[in-house]
């Protein structure tokens, strides 16, 4: 199952702002989604900006079986690949909520898996990540 935080933001309504309390919010909420899907016995797939120190300790301290994957890409390469023209809005002043342009976006301390988008095709890094499963035993744990 695969959770989305812009999912997930749209879901609670148009009232969810991006200030820290807002992006709190939705943190919680995919945690509590993974949690639930994973007691199910599906696996969970969650993708989502954790910039705060805050937001990242709420996911490490609280979600089971995690694997932190940080997808690694430059401000140019995200912002020549943005469908909603984000960045463009946020260098002509109109957004001030842009996580990396108008704020700091520190990149985690200890993922399990940097991917960096800059290097793999969308497929390369798939198969990366499968191969990090396999490579440490993560996928047979899964297995009853």
């Amino acid at each position: 199952m695969h959770f989305d935080g812009d999912e997930v933001r749209n879901f609670l309504g148009e009232g969810l702002g991006f200030e820290t309390s807002d992006r709190q919010r939705v943190v919680a909420t995919l945690v509590h989604l993974a949690n639930k899907t994973s007691v199910a016995g599906v696996n969970v797939i969650v993708s989502a900006l954790t910039a705060s120190a805050d937001a990242r300790r709420l996911v490490l301290d609280t979600v089971q079986n995690l694997i932190v994957v940080y997808i690694k890409c430059s401000m140019e390469t995200c912002a020549g690949r943005d469908p909603k023209g984000l960045y463009a809005q946020a260098k002509n002043g109109k957004i001030d909520t842009l996580i990396g342009v108008n704020s700091d976006y520190l990149p985690p301390e200890n993922p399990d898996l940097v991917i960096n988008t800059e290097d793999l095709s969308p497929a390369e890094a798939v198969d990366a990540i499968i191969n990090h499963l396999y490579q440490t035993g993560w996928e047979e744990s899964k297995r009853g």
